[in-house]
């Protein structure tokens, strides 16, 4: 079967993994063994798509949290159809389809999991997009329903709210019921001018448009001002006292700047580092203003917490067939071209997720 390998610690943006170039921490085989069912409830599905998350890329460079041995398949979560299941097999027959998530393994042609770990994909429901479905939607939603219990009329501040898991948190915000502000940063000079040749548009202008047709209350652009400034104007205008909720998934410096914004009693969402830098949260000012910090490693739930992760899911998979939240995939990819999708992760380049596919046939492109 056709493959990914993670060989060495790397970059996995500079070369083609086809590439003779072993500059490359990633490999595409074409002959790597079929995986095999190893207990009677284990099934083996043919993967018909698969998330980049920044996770993913994170591993690959070896600065996540979690550092397999080498050699390994990157890829976390994914959709397809059930090819082969064992003998004790009750819940699925071959050909369903199914999506799910995995510690690693995706970024090949088949996956083999236990019975446990999937969830059909409802009739009528997108079988890529459900493939975009688990890691991203999933941390959003334990985030604000399970953790920060985000209810009807409270700020949300999204942090990052143009990529993967800011997108799913701007739209779950809103079907809380939440007034949402979204922040991010735009991409304003021409593919030309950033040496793209794909064609694709990254003018700040559109992506304003995109997060307000979410239904987002407030967007602020990064690159034209302080978010400070901008939150508090509008705060002021809707004579509202501060944020209730900050979900952050990038860090840094933004952090340090966005909690001037927060209430008395605010919740903070501690998502990710995209940034790069962890920030410091002064435990002298959450005791005066009575903020509670929240980690949200959501992949630990598998571990201590499943039956939240699989309410959780089975919820989102309702939400999608219903409508409630729509997948926002802005380039679709080969395995092959594996390093061109992570290079639009690594570069903002997203609005929404980056998927890699098998059978499509297609060269990356933009679906906006």
């Amino acid at each position: 079967m056709e493959a990914l390998l993670c060989k060495k610690i790397g970059d996995p943006t500079v070369v083609p993994p086809t590439s003779s170039d072993d500059s490359s921490p990633l490999t595409l085989s074409t002959s790597h063994p079929i995986p095999q069912l190893n207990s009677p409830t284990a099934i083996r599905v043919r993967v018909k798509a698969t998330s980049l998350n920044y996770a993913n890329y994170l591993q690959i460079l070896g600065k996540y949290q979690e550092k397999p041995p080498l050699p390994f398949i990157p890829g976390s979560d994914y959709s397809g159809l059930v090819e082969s299941v064992g003998p004790g097999v009750s819940k699925f027959r071959v050909g369903d389809p199914v999506c799910s998530f995995a510690a690693l393994g995706s970024f090949a042609q088949f996956i083999v999991a236990d019975e446990s770990e999937l969830f059909r994909v409802p009739d009528g429901c997108d079988l890529v997009a459900a493939g975009a479905l688990p890691v991203a939607y999933g941390t959003s939603h334990v985030a604000l329903v399970h953790r920060a219990q985000l209810t009807s009329g409270q700020v949300l501040l999204v942090l990052g709210a143009a990529g993967g898991v800011g997108v799913s948190a701007v739209q779950i915000g809103k079907l809380c019921g939440a007034i949402v502000i979204a922040v991010a940063r735009y991409f304003q000079s021409s593919p030309k001018a950033e040496g793209l040749s794909d064609g694709f548009n990254y003018r700040g202008a559109e992506k304003v448009q995109f997060l307000e047709s979410l239904g987002v209350d407030h967007v602020v652009d990064l690159t034209k001002g302080s978010v400070t400034e901008s939150v508090k104007g509008f705060l002021k205008a809707r004579k509202l006292k501060g944020v209730d909720v900050l979900y952050d998934p990038v860090g840094g410096k933004l952090t340090k700047e966005t909690m001037k914004l927060l209430s008395w009693g605010a919740k903070i969402l501690v998502i990710g580092f995209a940034s790069g830098e962890i920030p410091v949260i002064p435990a002298n000012i959450a005791l005066v203003k009575n903020w509670t910090i929240h980690g949200l490693y959501w992949g630990s739930y598998k571990i201590h917490k499943p039956a939240v992760l699989e309410d959780s899911l089975k919820e989102l998979l309702s939400w999608l067939t219903r409508g409630l939240i729509t997948i926002h995939i802005s380039h679709t990819y080969s395995l092959p071209e594996a390093n061109l999708a992570f290079s639009a992760l690594k570069d903002r380049k997203v609005i929404g997720k980056v998927m890699i596919t098998f059978d499509n046939g297609s060269s990356a492109r933009s679906k906006l």
